[in-house]
């Protein structure tokens, strides 16, 4: 399952998590994503769309 937008195409980016003691461990951000239902030339489609694009009404 991939966690990209299927509209703008943001996907996870990655970077540290730091601790007070400054120690870094590897971690994910990840977009927040919603399935939607979508109608696309009569035909209703699921698309995996970010709440940005959902927001701003592209998934429309």
């Amino acid at each position: 399952m991939s966690k990209v937008c299927e509209i703008c195409g943001k996907r996870p980016v990655a970077g540290n998590n730091v601790s007070h003691a400054h120690n870094k461990t590897k971690r994910r951000w990840l977009p927040n994503l919603q399935t939607v239902r979508v109608k696309i030339k009569g035909q209703t489609k699921k698309m995996k769309v970010c709440a940005r694009c959902l927001r701003s009404g592209l998934a429309y």
